[in-house]
């Protein structure tokens, strides 16, 4: 396979623009693309639109053909260019993305355009309810109904369907919670250790839908979502979007030394499917993050920066534990000694995460990615880690059982 390289990245504000439609967000993140890669978008020969939400709104297929019309018409994105529309539920950028990656290490092609968009906000509620609906298996809701009933026994929190009137995704990752609290002696605390910390690494982004501090004990005190998770530990619904344009080491040699040297290398994309698994067995996150390593020859002590899928706080507890930078059952005492904060041994989530940067379901992967080559460059600003140059992403979506459905782990390395 070729090497490949991030050229350029973009991520739109997150939050509620209810005046803003998937064309306005897909401009905004493509143009910011193209100009973060100084390049006029010409070249592209191949491109990647992730999208979950657009079928609800009434466009079913062809959703970045639609989306970028415009773009084609105005000469903005080149003309007879082929487009693959990709969903994968909250995974779904980082699906465009491992698919031009594919693009370029396979030689298909020398610049490949990978980009998300999503509305999940709307007035109307029914609307965002089918956009998380799809996230599920709808076909059988009877296989997750029994599992989550047998799970819920187990872990001493019933799962009852038809509680709390919303999408059942905070249930299901309570549940794991209370499970792992339950065998392993992870707290409530150090949940909201996690949420506390990313709230402050919100509060230094720009981009992020929250932009405020929240305490250990305002965390604790806020209103319960579903027990231990609070309303502080749960990622909000918003509308954004984010891209990347991924090239080659032939075509990177022939631009200009500025953006030569702002490239950042894809060391490894892997993605891994979910199962109806024991909650005692390890999630699709620990094979995804062992066949990274393996295929970037690195190892967990060579990573100095990282962002995982905080749709809860308590995931990142958890995913730390899967992707081997904790002992299983520690990743809470991980997070809650600082050593994952800011200024830590190991920042995570200095975006932000999901909690509080925000989490427009198809634009999240690639939100993952902008943080990352922001930190490798350099160009962080107050929540820069000093010297970062080995970043990991990891991003999951949809729900089969105590799995996501899909899960991406990437691993990026700057020029340091």
């Amino acid at each position: 396979m070729r090497d490949v390289y991030v050229v350029g990245t973009s991520c739109t504000a997150f939050g509620k623009r209810p005046g803003d439609s998937f064309r306005d967000l897909a401009r905004e993140a493509y143009l910011d693309a193209i100009g973060d890669a100084a390049i006029d978008g010409s070249e592209i020969e191949q491109a990647w639109f992730g999208n979950c939400g657009m079928g609800a709104w009434g466009q079913a297929s062809i959703r970045g053909q639609v989306a970028f019309t415009p773009l084609v018409r105005e000469g903005l994105f080149p003309e007879r260019v082929p487009m693959i529309n990709v969903e994968g539920g909250c995974a779904t950028a980082s699906m465009a993305f491992h698919g031009a990656f594919k693009d370029i290490a396979s030689g298909e092609a020398e610049l490949s355009l990978a980009i998300g968009v999503e509305k999940t906000h709307s007035d109307d509620k029914t609307l965002t309810q089918a956009i998380f609906d799809g996230g599920i298996d709808q076909m059988n809701p009877e296989e997750w109904h029994e599992y989550y009933a047998r799970r819920g026994e187990e872990a001493g929190k019933p799962f009852d369907a038809k509680a709390g009137g919303g999408t059942i995704f905070m249930d299901t990752y309570a549940m794991q919670a209370a499970w792992h609290m339950k065998r392993w002696g992870t707290t409530q605390a150090q949940i909201a250790a996690g949420a506390s910390k990313n709230h402050h690494h919100g509060s230094l982004n720009p981009k992020a839908q929250y932009r405020f501090e929240v305490s250990v004990e305002q965390a604790l005190a806020d209103r319960e979502i579903s027990y231990p998770l609070t309303r502080s530990m749960c990622a909000p619904i918003g509308d954004g979007a984010a891209a990347a344009l991924l090239c080659s080491a032939d075509w990177l040699a022939g631009q200009p030394e500025a953006v030569r040297d702002r490239a950042v290398k894809v060391r490894a994309s892997v993605l891994t499917g979910g199962k109806y698994r024991d909650p005692s067995e390890p999630g699709l996150s620990r094979l995804a993050g062992e066949k990274a390593f393996r295929r970037a020859w690195l190892g967990r002590g060579d990573v100095d920066v990282v962002e995982v899928h905080d749709a809860t706080s308590f995931c990142e507890i958890y995913q730390l534990e899967m992707l081997g930078f904790a002992e299983d059952g520690q990743g809470g005492p991980l997070v809650a000694s600082g050593e994952t904060a800011l200024g830590g041994r190991m920042p995570v989530n200095l975006s932000g995460g999901l909690v509080s940067k925000g989490h427009p379901v198809g634009a999240t992967g690639l939100s993952m990615i902008h943080e990352l080559a922001l930190q490798l460059r350099g160009e962080a600003g107050a929540r820069q880690a000093q010297g970062a140059r080995i970043g990991l992403a990891e991003n999951g979506g949809g729900v089969i059982g105590f799995d996501e459905a899909a899960c991406s782990v990437i691993i990026l390395e700057g020029r340091g």
